[in-house]
């Protein structure tokens, strides 16, 4: 077992400070030796296509890659709070008092959080804004322009799994950091000469937003109370998307008439600087800890959240605490994601994130083309499509309402089944050659409002329903399962699918379809549920 330090910050020590801050000077030196170049654009209206990289550039680019290691051999714990980590071993547990009322520090975690999300959502919200620029600049057709958004998409990907892996491994905290480092040593972009090295760091940069979403959703889940888990993790996916969004068209607005598209990547600096200066007040997740073997910090930082001291007492008769649930028997490690007890929430989970990903990133993206079929002409598709989106918004609130008061399950299976009936609305109005603006706006609002329902959902209840040692990987998994969704939604674009709008509706409602009926068979409630208990309760209907 890992010696446990008493007298370090309770939850916001870095495993090895003194590696992770030189890495970070590291970084921020390299990004600083591309500002040299940048300025010389000036003089030809930032336009810096087919310009030398000078060797200030060629060292900075060595130095970003060698500050990311050894800040994140910083942040990684010693081999032996690894093993515990992933394994588990005779730590001891701790009676956590779910029922404690929301204090401050919960709220300060919050509003980090959102702020953390928010700057994640910006990084590829941004693409839409640099490609015409980038396209202009670089002399690129459209098509080539858009490999830059699948190179981004397949980042998200990898990230989400590579990251969910790592936030088991090292900590949801280190995870976090780990994508704001990667956000400041990516804002490079703005200063590549070549498309190629746009699509290199665009690449890194969908890797680390991958990343970063489903730990802040792990994070959030292993630290409220269970009264108020639910809801409080669909509004920080609502809250920080919306912002997020509008941070990437606010700054395309007001910044880059001034400085071109390039302004827009050079902000991944500031904005990771701004997660790396709130790390105080992102504390390490206490069940993390806890299952590390480190007692002591866990019980701190419990202590911190609950203002009670009784809160966190050891396991005893009248503190039962959390059950040991990992048995010799269980599966472990990633294999348990796809076999044991989580496996048929796991594949109804991943089948609606594909679902998903073929409607938003293939359905949807082609809907403005596609709604002139449907009685809409060239200059209604706009308004139509404002007027859905504005009708759809408060559809959040329905969201979280019915999250927190109604069921959690049931709640993202009816928006899954929403989001069918949708599709299957396109597909019936399609072969009936109905031309109604009145019926194309109902199913248009319909799929709107599904589709950011699913979504909302479908992440916070995947970071309830998988135990402490699995709960980061089995959330990057679902997250990636969206984004794989995405490429296949593209691909299928350039293949001409979504030109066939009836057909494609109706193949993509029948996975969504399936997910439901999975998730209705498979899925277990989470709402007001201790995370323990939700692992209780799989596990005696294992036994069953």
């Amino acid at each position: 077992m890992t010696p446990d330090n008493p007298r370090a910050t309770p939850g916001i020590a870095f495993h090895h400070p003194l590696a992770f801050w030189a890495g970070c000077a590291l970084i921020l030196a390299g990004v600083a030796s591309h500002m040299p170049m940048f300025m010389m654009g000036r003089h030809t209206h930032w336009q810096m296509v087919g310009m030398p990289m000078d060797a200030w550039m060629l060292w900075g680019m060595a130095m970003i890659p060698a500050g990311v290691v050894l800040a994140g051999f910083g942040l990684m714990p010693r081999l032996a709070m690894m093993r515990e980590s992933l394994h588990g071993g005779s730590h001891l547990h701790f009676h956590v008092a779910d029922g404690v009322p929301l204090n401050r520090e919960h709220w300060k975690l919050v509003v980090v959080l959102v702020v953390a999300l928010a700057v994640d959502v910006m990084k590829p919200a941004t693409l839409g804004f640099v490609m015409p620029g980038m396209s202009a600049e670089y002399s690129i057709s459209k098509p080539t322009a858009s490999v830059l958004a699948l190179v981004a998409l397949i980042g998200t990907t990898v990230g989400s799994i590579v990251w969910g892996r790592l936030a088991d491994v090292f900590g949801r905290r280190a995870g976090i950091l780990l994508s704001a480092l990667m956000f400041i040593g990516t804002s490079i972009c703005g200063a590549m000469p070549t498309f190629e090295w746009n699509l290199v760091m665009c690449f890194l940069m969908g890797a680390s937003a991958g990343g970063m979403l489903p730990i802040a959703f792990t994070l959030m889940a292993e630290t409220v109370p269970a009264a108020h888990r639910g809801w409080l993790l669909v509004a920080l996916g609502g809250v920080g998307t919306s912002a997020g969004y509008l941070l990437a068209a606010g700054a395309a607005a007001t910044l880059e008439p001034l400085f071109s598209w390039r302004v827009l990547w050079l902000l991944n600096m500031p904005t990771g600087l701004v997660i790396l200066i709130l790390n105080r007040y992102i504390p390490e997740s206490p069940r993390f800890l806890s299952n590390a073997g480190l007692e002591s910090q866990a019980r701190a930082v419990l202590r911190k959240f609950s203002g009670r001291a009784a809160d966190v007492e050891h396991d005893d008769s009248r503190h039962p605490g959390a059950p040991v649930l990992d048995d010799p028997h269980v599966v472990k490690g990633m294999r348990a994601l796809l076999r044991g007890r989580h496996a048929s929430i796991t594949w109804g989970l991943v089948v609606c994130g594909v679902a998903w990903g073929l409607v938003n990133f293939g359905f949807v993206l082609w809907l403005p083309v596609n709604l002139v079929q449907f009685g809409v002409d060239d200059a209604g598709v706009n308004r139509v499509l404002a007027q859905s989106a504005l009708l759809a918004l408060p559809g959040i609130a329905v969201v979280v309402w019915m999250y927190y008061r109604w069921s959690s399950v049931r709640t993202l299976v009816a928006f899954i089944a929403l989001t069918t009936t949708s599709l299957l609305a396109f597909f019936a109005i399609g072969v009936a050659g109905l031309r109604s603006e009145a019926a194309t706006i109902a199913a248009t609002v319909a799929l709107l409002v599904s589709v950011s329902g699913v979504i909302a959902t479908m992440i916070p209840y995947a970071a309830e329903i998988y135990p402490v040692q699995l709960r980061g990987t089995g959330s990057g998994v679902i997250a990636a399962s969206s984004k794989f969704g995405g490429i296949l939604g593209a691909a299928f674009g350039v293949a001409g699918l979504f030109e066939h709008f009836e057909l494609s509706a109706l193949l993509i409602a029948l996975p969504m379809a399936a997910s439901a009926v999975m998730l209705l068979r498979s899925g277990i409630e989470t709402r007001g549920q201790g995370l323990e208990d939700i692992q209780d309760a799989l596990a005696r209907r294992e036994r069953l």
